[in-house]
């Protein structure tokens, strides 16, 4: 591990100030940024320690929540679980209790792809670690690979469940830089991978996330976090659904639907949702048709064509999961 400064920011303005020197980065739950120093992925002349800052609220308002970026995963579990189980549920199957005590809302939503590749002791080539020398898990153990939006230059997924429930009820990411603050959907917030796999985000290095939003709706309390790994505990997904619904006598009215563990970022099933509403949760020839509709632009490579037939298998018990929670009117 490089050697590196450490320091505390006392306010927001003095964090921004910080990271306006490319040397330096924030750290706040640890949970991550501890693993980058071990593992050589970052080496940051010094670290800016944020977790004074007063980003931890959780506050549920009439018309949604707004979580702070410094909030614990294991504060906000509970918080969110009534009205918003897909989030609680994304939360609780996430990591360990001792990490969730640890790691914070923004934090969770930055985490780097645990392909074994990225993440190897000896340095192999990678373009996210190691720009222009390849990609070796392209032709090399794809199993727990994307599906969907890979390049020739990466075919990584991202780890976080958390961001998977968010993409699923259209939330926001809160940034401020020295340009201001701006609001960006969850859903645009990573970019796939293309030719420059090392920018993962829309976040400039200059920018913090200071809070993500969650509008409130009738499909928040229908809704389910389904996901599915090789070990029942503290470990990340292979394939994960988030699904929330309205509907009106158990005719589908409106419905969200994101993928984890399929790509660099939450995959919304687009052609799903649009294909479901006028559907009976009880048609489940239907319901698998819809789902279907989703994966003609899959792009499985050697090792993981099991995750296209996992990822709709998985959709369609998330959906009944979900539509089980309560007729809910649109």
């Amino acid at each position: 591990m490089k050697a590196f400064a450490y320091a505390k920011a006392p306010d927001l303005a003095a964090a921004l100030a910080a990271i306006e020197d490319p040397g330096t980065s924030v750290i706040a739950g640890g949970t991550e940024m501890v693993n980058w120093l071990k593992e050589g992925i970052a080496t940051p002349e010094r670290l800016v320690d944020i977790n004074g800052l007063p980003l931890d609220g959780i506050d549920a308002r009439p018309e949604g929540l707004r979580l702070g970026a410094l909030a614990r995963m294991s504060d906000a579990a509970p918080v969110v679980a009534a009205e918003y189980p897909v989030l609680a549920e994304s939360l609780l199957c996430a990591a360990s209790p001792q990490l969730r005590n640890m790691a914070s809302l923004g934090g969770n939503l930055l985490q780097r792809t645990r392909c074994p590749y990225f993440r190897a002791e000896v340095l192999l080539p990678c373009n996210k670690r190691a720009p222009g020398s390849g990609c070796a898990a392209r032709h090399g153990e794809t199993r727990t690979q994307a599906i969907f939006g890979w390049s020739d230059a990466c075919v990584a997924t991202h780890p976080s469940d958390f961001a998977v429930a968010l993409a699923a009820l259209d939330a926001t990411v809160i940034i401020v830089g020295p340009r201001g603050e701006r609001t960006v959907p969850v859903t645009g917030f990573y970019r796939l991978p293309g030719d420059d796999p090392t920018v993962e985000t829309v976040l400039a290095p200059d920018e913090l996330v200071t809070a993500i939003d969650v509008p409130a709706g009738p499909h928040t309390r229908a809704s389910h976090y389904l996901k599915v790994r090789e070990r029942a505990s503290y470990e990340f997904a292979m394939v994960a659904v988030a699904a929330a619904l309205a509907h009106d006598g158990g005719v589908v009215t409106d419905a969200r639907l994101a993928l984890g563990g399929v790509a660099a970022r939450p995959w919304r099933l687009d052609r799903t949702e649009a294909a479901l509403r006028g559907v009976s949760l009880d048609d489940t020839e239907a319901l698998r048709a819809a789902v279907a509709a989703s994966f003609a632009e899959a792009r499985p490579l050697a090792g993981n064509a099991f995750k296209v037939k996992l990822a709709q298998r998985a959709t369609l018990r998330a959906l009944t999961t979900a539509g089980s929670r309560g007729m809910v009117a649109s």
